[in-house]
This record gives structure tokens, C-alpha cells and sequence, in this order.
């Protein structure tokens, strides 16, 4: 660890949740000028960690400093006067109130006449130095915002100060709906905040992420921490293997081929000025990509929208359709059901016994896709929100894959999800489409469109560029998302 003085140090974490045991002794200590990287697969016990340290979850049992003093009675008020934010993978804006009210949620000394203009330009000053060009109004309100200007919102926030101080930034997967360049420009401000004394965690299940960004690797696994050292002494091989996973994949996806099936979706976008047009065929897995918010979710929904009518205008659509959602929280989990209830509600006419819903059918189902997909509890049912965000993705993609659609709409949905997982996801999505199922894969990762037959590209809306496999790469599809539509 670096030299400098430590600004918070943690010894003996434990924390179980039930006959759960996420933190089992964890001790971690985070100096000034430092970006240390937490990685770990889901379960791993690393958010868990992060609600510990910025004061939102009591542990069983720790000693806590900062600063060098002890920290009796630490919680989320104590944290904050000390300096230490977190943004977590669940984002917490208030939806109902604008970019403005929400930066005063978190800075009570903005009291008086005009505080809401000032917390606007406060806001709108950090959402310039983080994220130049953002085009974000102060006044704009949350829930009418994309999930990717929501997180932007979110991270410029907890970077803002005013008269307490800030020395620790937590980020938890803070680039899950971030694209390419966006987070690129974050990630430059954190190279710049922690040259300029601020201390950052950053949490990523992108170790491209890790390996650039942070100076310090500390490596979870089972609620311990298990390695921990200089970035440059890992490489991407090290951490897979510190993790303890991910040895199994396939390897490389073999090269497309054009497919001959029957079209399964074709679809305009409603402002297209050439005519180009999106089609997905029988066995597909199609790309979309682009910067976000530039019209790739609402071509979803428009097919899923669009779904049992043969043609509905703006879409065709022939077979029935699942959605695997990115936000998982607003559009993707039922939060009082319980893990199997989640997973068996894409199946209900399956598992119909007479006029009731088999619970038995259901449990069954429930169970092979723990099995196939691994959902990391020890009951499935549970309820959803006892699983980490990763586990919860995980059971969305086995909603949608033990339905009976033939096309999976899937949106930008590998947020927080853990490398091991992706790469077994990313083999079950090319074997069901070699059984004949067909995918529209939103996804702000590059790599992932490794895994796709063709690439559509937006850009405000409409469609930028059309691209097979072989012409896929970074700088192609940044070039279209900033090119106008020819």
C-alpha cells in the first residue's frame, strides 16, 4: 500500500445475513492519493463491504478508523461529516424530484433563498468538470432522464462539496450504463481527483477498468479478502485466476455467418431518414450499440410493444418476445416475490396445473436454472432482494431463457454482473441461438459485440451504421456514433 496517510482502515468486518456469511474478517485500509480496485465475483461480498464503510449497514463486528481515529457508533451521518461517499450499483436519485433537488438531498447547508439555483449550478458544475457535453438541464426531472444520465447524475453528485469534506469516493460498478466514452471521461476526472489527494474505491467487473484505472487490486472471494497488490503486478489472466473462475469458457466465438432464416423482426426506426431498417433473423444475435440514450432502448420496447401483431406499423414482429432488463430495480424484479416467483412469471402458462399455479412445477423450474446459470443462495425462495445485484441480473436472464419466447429483447444487461458469469451467459446466449432463438442485444460493452451476427449503430434515434461481425470494432462504432446519418 502506498506510503501516504490512510484515510480510512477497517480490521475484522463480519457480516451474515442470516445463514448467509457475506464478510467473514475482512480487513482493507485505503490511503490518500490512491484508487484501489475491488474485484470479486457476485457474492464475493464486496458491496456488502462498501455499505460497511459508507456507514449504511451495521456489521456484526468491526474495528473502524478514519483519519487515524477510532469511529464508535460509525453510520451514514458520521461517514458524511468525515468525508466518505458512495455510489452504489443501485442508484438512489429520487425520481420524482429534478437533477437540482437531488443535489440539495445531499447537502443540507443549502438552506435559504435560492438554494435550489445554487445547487443547480453546484450540480451542473461537476456534470461539467466529469462529464464535458453532457447536455443535463438542473432542472430536468429524474424519471424522465435515461438510466445512463441517471448515473452520471449520481456520480457528478458525490463528487460535489460544500462546507463538509471529501476524501473517499466509493464507485460501484459505476460505468453498468455508462458507454465507451462517457466513461472514459470518468475516468480521466478520477485519474485527476486522486492526483489531486482524494482517495477512490472502484469497484468493476470490467478489468480493463481495474488495470487502467486503479493503483492498488484487492481481490474478494467467499466474504474474504484473498490477494491484494499493485496494479501492475496483476494482468487480466492474474485476476480472473484470483477470483477463482471463468477457466471453463469456450474461447473464441467462431466467425458469422449470413443467416437464410426466417425474418424474425424488422423494424424502422420512426425518424430513419434513409429507409435503413433493423432486421433480426431466426438464430441471430443482434447488436446495438452507440452512445447511450441514443434510441437503442426504445427500439426494444417498440418490438416488444409489438409483439402478437404481425405487423403494428413501425415494427413486424413474428414470435413471442422476453425483455431481460438493465435496470433491474425499476423494470426487471417483482421486490416481493421470491426468487422463484421472479423466475417462474415468464412461465406461467407452463406451469399451470388445472387453474392454480403448480408451486412444485414452479420450484422445479426455479431449480434447473440455479443449477444452470448459478444463483448463489441457498433457497430459492428466498425473496429476490436477498440475492446480490449480479445474482438478481442472473435470475432475469433465466426468466426470459426458461420462457418460451423465440426472441430476447435484452437491455444493456450486464450490470454488475461478474466476468465468470458474463462468459457463461455469453456461451448460453450463442447456444440458444444455435437452437433457433433469436437476440436484439443492447450493450454499451465493446466487447460484447464480439458475440453478435451484426451490429446495428445509433445515433440520435435513428440508425448510424449497419455492421457485420468482420467490420466490428471500437473505432468503427465510435465513428458512427458521432458521424452523421448519410
Amino acid at each position: 500500500m502506498s506510503q501516504s496517510p490512510v484515510v480510512i482502515q477497517v480490521e475484522g468486518v463480519a457480516k451474515s445475513f442470516g445463514a448467509v456469511r457475506a464478510l467473514d474478517g475482512v480487513d482493507l485500509a485505503i490511503a490518500t492519493h490512491e484508487c484501489v480496485g475491488l474485484i470479486g465475483h457476485n457474492g464475493a461480498g464486496k458491496s456488502t463491504l462498501m455499505h460497511v464503510l459508507a456507514g449504511t449497514l451495521t456489521p456484526d463486528k468491526a474495528a473502524i478508523q478514519v483519519n487515524g481515529d477510532a469511529q464508535p457508533g460509525y453510520g451514514i451521518e458520521l461517514a458524511h461529516k468525515l468525508g466518505i461517499r458512495c455510489v452504489f450499483q443501485e442508484l438512489s436519485l429520487c425520481p420524482n424530484l429534478t437533477v437540482a433537488e437531488n443535489a440539495r438531498i445531499l447537502h443540507p447547508a443549502l438552506r435559504g433563498f435560492g438554494w435550489r439555483r445554487r445547487a443547480g449550478a453546484l450540480i451542473k458544475a461537476k456534470l461539467d468538470e466529469v462529464f464535458p457535453g453532457h447536455g443535463l438541464s438542473a432542472d430536468a426531472v429524474v424519471s424522465d432522464l435515461a438510466i445512463g444520465q441517471r448515473q452520471m447524475i449520481e456520480i457528478a453528485r458525490a463528487f460535489t462539496v460544500t462546507s463538509e469534506p471529501l476524501r473517499l469516493v466509493i464507485l460501484d460498478e459505476p460505468t453498468s450504463s455508462l458507454d465507451g466514452h462517457t466513461a472514459a471521461q470518468l475516468f480521466a476526472f478520477i485519474r485527476r481527483s486522486v492526483e489531486a489527494g482524494l482517495s477512490c474505491i472502484l469497484i468493476s467487473h470490467l478489468l480493463g477498468e481495474i488495470l487502467g484505472t486503479s493503483d492498488r487490486v484487492v481481490v474478494m472471494r467467499d466474504g474474504r479478502v484473498v490477494t491484494s497488490g499493485p496494479t501492475a503486478s496483476f494482468d487480466r489472466n492474474k485476476l480472473v485466476a484470483a477470483m477463482g473462475g471463468a477457466e471453463a469458457h469456450s474461447g473464441a466465438v467462431t466467425a458469422a455467418t449470413p443467416s437464410t432464416g426466417l425474418v424474425r423482426v424488422r423494424i424502422r426506426p420512426k425518424r430513419q431518414p434513409d429507409g435503413r431498417e433493423l432486421v433480426a433473423r431466426e438464430g441471430e444475435v443482434i447488436g446495438l450499440a452507440g452512445l447511450a440514450g441514443h434510441g437503442q432502448t426504445d427500439l426494444l420496447l417498440a418490438v416488444f410493444d409489438a409483439a402478437g401483431q404481425l405487423k403494428s406499423g413501425q415494427a413486424e414482429v413474428t414470435e413471442p418476445v422476453a425483455l431481460v432488463a438493465g435496470d433491474r430495480q425499476s423494470d426487471g424484479v417483482f421486490p416481493l416475490w421470491s426468487i422463484a416467483e421472479n423466475i417462474g412469471v415468464g412461465s406461467l402458462k407452463n406451469l399451470r396445473r388445472g387453474l392454480l399455479i403448480s408451486e412444485a412445477a414452479e420450484d422445479e423450474l426455479a431449480a434447473q436454472w440455479q443449477k444452470r446459470i448459478n444463483i448463489r443462495t441457498p433457497d430459492m425462495r428466498h425473496s429476490i432482494l436477498s440475492l446480490s445485484g449480479g445474482n438478481q441480473q442472473k435470475a432475469l436472464f433465466a426468466r426470459a431463457l426458461g420462457s418460451d419466447a423465440r426472441i430476447v429483447l435484452m437491455d444493456d444487461p450486464m450490470r454488475g454482473v461478474d466476468i465468470g458469469t458474463k462468459l457463461d451467459v455469453y456461451d448460453l446466449v450463442r447456444g440458444e441461438a444455435r437452437a433457433g432463438r433469436t437476440f436484439l442485444w443492447y450493450t454499451t460493452e465493446m466487447d460484447e459485440l464480439s458475440y453478435c451476427d451484426r451490429v446495428y449503430v445509433f445515433r440520435n434515434g435513428v440508425i448510424a451504421a449497419d455492421l457485420m461481425r468482420s467490420e466490428v470494432s471500437e473505432d468503427s462504432v465510435i465513428g458512427a456514433s458521432f458521424a452523421e446519418v448519410g
